[in-house]
């Protein structure tokens, strides 16, 4: 989920360093350090683990 989030913060920041937007000082390197920061939580095993997959499973 993470990962999906730091993509859309990617295009954004793209978007705004192409089209040179600054929103009250966020510009197109505040999105991309952002996106980088949510990369690492995601690889970091954050936001990943959903409720069906845990450390205890029933046999079936």
């Amino acid at each position: 989920m993470l990962a999906i989030i730091a993509a859309i913060i990617f295009g954004l920041g793209l978007l705004f360093d192409l089209l040179n937007v600054s929103l009250a000082g966020l510009d197109g390197v505040f999105f991309v350090l952002l996106g980088l920061c949510l990369l690492a939580l995601h690889q970091a095993g954050i936001g990943t683990a959903s409720l069906r997959t845990g450390w205890r499973r029933r046999r079936s």
